[in-house]
């Protein structure tokens, strides 16, 4: 294995969220992609929304990088494994460049990645330029590539943008303002990928707005350190996984399905919108989405309730997270006040808000082991049951969320990352109740910053010459 992997990359960091980082970033992979590069992105923190349409922009899958959920090994090997077969790597940011923590600015200096600074130029023009050298000098030692305008106006605009820049801060160019580009949202972020019938059109759009305002060229190559590689056990072989997928439940992390997979799992994916039942399958798995917009379709196909209930009076394993969890409740509300029946396996009930109810990591200890996730919703959930364990914030982020057991059910608003612990994975899947609960000195928990992680993909990775 060679040490260390050379490629081009930067940081996409903006001063606050709503600067446009996603429109950037994803501007940036279709034009790069559209001139014949292959082009990996990464999502820095816990996020489905974005690299849904990152994918779309770069034609590869998107995974997350953060130096607490995911680890610093972790995003050290999807780094590294990058860097051997891309000519070029963009990482978005989360939140502002410097918020948060650890924030975007930590994981950019401690990979050596230089920051692309993202600035809304909106009713701006030389204070563009104050901003800019804010960003690139308020910690000295942080790697700064230099700065994209968004959202400018007329070819003028730019310019007294570009001409506002000191200290050789290098111009990375400009995107328009134009509607045609600007990708929707909704409440939990951008409108999903699938939902947008013009978004190629607006991907290339936004990369040709990109191309005629500065000269296209390559950011500086960065060296990435090889990882060490943790081989997966084949904890979960010819363990059959049904997993929820459809525009009601989306919100999966590539990574985790990578580990169950390289566990020995065989996934298969269904609609419970659609589908009449569930495929042959010894567990289930409901990852979270937008089931409060599909409520009445889901609440209607009483075939596909009657399967999951029956999957559950069977004994068999079943997690289920944030969205995944509303379905198995008695009732799901709306905020237009239109309720609807769902699967009725948890006790109790949901109302939508029109305001956030809960954002934040958690870390959740479970009889299987310490889980690493976060936690991001909207509605309010009432019952009677009583939690198995509660999330913990690392950084005193609202929400201590619970965790429900029924039998071999397992449901909570948090999105867990699976890799963060294998093993409390496949015990949570594993349709043996024993296997389920292997000795603690199996068990492997969830490692802090700096220490070893197992890898998602380390078993596939190991194989190779």
């Amino acid at each position: 294995m060679n040490s260390h992997r050379q490629c081009p990359a930067v940081l996409i960091a903006a001063p606050a969220s709503g600067q446009g980082k996603t429109t950037v970033t994803a501007a940036l992979a279709r034009l790069h992609r559209n001139q014949g590069r292959k082009v990996r992105v990464f999502k820095c923190g816990p996020d489905f929304l974005d690299p849904m349409i990152l994918e779309r922009a770069s034609g590869a899958p998107v995974y997350q990088l953060d130096m607490w959920m995911v680890g610093e090994q972790e995003s050290r090997r999807l780094l590294w494994e990058a860097a051997g077969e891309a000519d070029l790597i963009l990482i978005e940011g989360v939140m502002g460049l410097f918020d948060g923590t650890p924030s975007s600015a930590d994981l950019a200096r401690h990979f050596g990645v230089p920051v692309l600074g993202v600035i809304d130029g909106t009713a701006m023009a030389q204070t563009f330029g104050a901003l800019a050298l804010g960003l690139a000098r308020y910690q000295p030692d942080l790697p700064f590539a230099g700065v994209l305008a968004n959202r400018v106006g007329t070819v003028r605009h730019a310019q007294l943008l570009e001409g506002s820049l000191t200290e050789g801060l290098r111009w990375y160019g400009a995107l328009s303002r134009e509607t045609g580009i600007e990708l929707p949202s909704r409440h939990l972020g951008l409108v999903q990928a699938s939902e947008l019938n013009d978004l190629d059109l607006r991907l290339d759009a936004a990369a040709e707005s990109l191309a005629s305002s500065c000269d296209v060229a390559l950011p500086p190559a960065v060296e990435f350190a090889a990882p060490e590689v943790i081989a997966a056990e084949l904890l979960l072989a010819g363990v059959r996984i049904a997993v929820a997928r459809d525009e009601a439940f989306a919100f999966t992390y590539g990574a985790s399905l990578d580990l169950l997979r390289a566990m020995g799992a065989e996934l298969s994916f269904f609609s419970p919108i659609r589908d009449a039942g569930l495929p042959e399958a010894d567990s289930l798995y409901l990852p979270g989405g937008y089931p409060e917009l599909h409520h009445v379709a889901l609440s209607q196909n009483t075939p596909m309730l009657t399967a999951i209930r029956a999957h559950h009076a069977a004994g068999k394993p079943l997690l289920a997270e944030c969205g995944g969890m509303l379905y198995l409740l008695d009732s799901l509300t709306d905020v237009e006040g239109t309720r609807a029946e769902l699967v009725g396996l948890l006790a109790g009930d949901a109302v939508m808000q029109k305001r956030l109810a809960a954002l934040a990591l958690q870390a959740v200890e479970l009889p299987e082991g310490l889980l690493r996730g976060h936690t991001y919703h909207h509605s309010l959930t009432s019952t009677e049951l009583e939690p198995i364990a509660r999330g913990l914030s690392p950084n005193g982020g609202r929400g201590a969320e619970a965790v429900y057991r029924e039998g071999r059910m397992t449901a909570s608003y948090v999105h867990f990352y699976f890799p963060s612990n294998p093993t409390a994975i496949a015990a949570l899947f594993v349709p043996d109740r024993e296997a389920a609960f292997a000795s603690k000195s199996n068990r492997r928990t969830a490692a802090p910053t700096g220490e070893r992680i197992s890898n998602v993909g380390a078993g596939l990775l190991a194989k190779r010459p």
